[in-house]
């Protein structure tokens, strides 16, 4: 009998002393990416990371795992809905395959004019609907993170609408995109981001679209002798977590992790231009490419070029979603 009750006794004092340990255990928040840390969104995530953990007291503890580590562009989503991540930041493209095809009005080609037209769409009610959109597939969308505007490259000279002729252009997987490279008359390849270095200096594509500091990051431009600083299409990302994840934590965290997340994003869209304009510019320096820039008579021939992308794209993308960016836009 003491001793059972002598074994009682210490039993209890061990799963009270472990609940107690597991009480002070902080939160883990595992947030993967697929870029470089020196990056926009390389840095955002950390400086997420930093703002977290010092608003949440060490409660929540954020693992930030940068260029693929955990999973590939064509992974990382699922790993989230299943809930072995937490907390993902891809690129808007990555929801059309996943069924929200709304995302892709991001694609079309010269929707922008430039960061002020689309703070109009980011931060504004087109942009909180489409995020709200994603909550069917179990993601909350928390905001929108800026890479830049995309410059296209190739081993040729790309000045031209007609010098894409056959060329094998990487892309992301979007149906947007392929339009975009189908209206140039090259060849969409889609391929994972981690592969795009390797593929081009192989030779197994020719070219690809990215803003300057996701080629510089990447090394791309050692591989690359031309490019045209077309600023065509705009890359950007989507702050999301795991909606279950998010909607079990306690309130006070919650609001904390919210409020990390508006600075972070204030942080990262800030030094999104400056960081493609350095990149753009260690590139030249680098002297592996060649810079074009287009006249303003070029960037019309361009346009005309790739505009019937957004006619022809409208009906799976939405036509209401593209009707509501244009308005937003004032191009009605």
């Amino acid at each position: 009998m003491k001793k059972l009750l002598s074994a009682a006794v210490l039993s209890s004092v061990f799963f009270g002393f472990s609940a107690a340990a597991l009480a002070e255990s902080p939160l883990i928040i595992k947030f993967s990416h697929v870029v470089a840390p020196d990056t926009p969104k390389g840095k955002g995530a950390d400086k997420f990371k930093e703002l977290a953990e010092k608003y949440t007291d060490g409660k929540v503890v954020v693992e930030v795992y940068p260029n693929s580590q955990l999973y590939k562009d064509k992974e990382e989503l699922e790993a989230l809905q299943l809930g072995a991540v937490q907390m993902l930041a891809p690129s808007l493209a990555k929801f059309g395959p996943l069924g929200v095809r709304e995302f892709e009005v991001f694609d079309l080609p010269y929707i922008f004019e430039d960061t002020e037209d689309l703070r109009k769409i980011t931060q504004g009610p087109v942009g909180r609907e489409l995020l709200d959109k994603l909550e069917p597939k179990g993601i909350k969308g928390l905001g929108y993170w800026d890479n830049g505007f995309k410059i296209m490259s190739a081993n040729s000279p790309i000045q031209t609408p007609d010098d894409f002729l056959g060329l094998k252009m990487r892309i992301q997987s979007s149906k947007i995109l392929e339009a975009q490279m189908q209206a140039l008359d090259a060849i969409p390849q889609v391929m994972a981001f981690s592969e795009v270095y390797q593929a081009l200096q192989t030779g197994v594509v020719d070219g690809t679209e990215n803003p300057p500091s996701n080629m510089y990051t990447q090394k791309m431009h050692e591989v690359q002798k031309h490019a045209t600083l077309s600023n065509h299409g705009y890359l950007g990302y989507a702050v999301i977590v795991n909606k279950k994840f998010w909607d079990n934590l306690d309130p006070s965290l919650r609001e904390s992790l919210e409020k990390a997340l508006a600075e972070a994003t204030e942080y990262a869209n800030d030094i999104s231009l400056q960081e493609n304009i350095d990149s753009l510019q260690a590139m030249k320096d680098a002297g592996y490419t060649t810079f074009y820039e287009l006249s303003p008579e070029e960037r019309a021939e361009w346009i005309q070029q790739l505009q019937p992308v957004h006619k022809k794209m409208a009906s799976r993308i939405g036509e209401n979603v593209v009707e509501a960016v244009y308005e937003a836009l004032g191009k009605n």
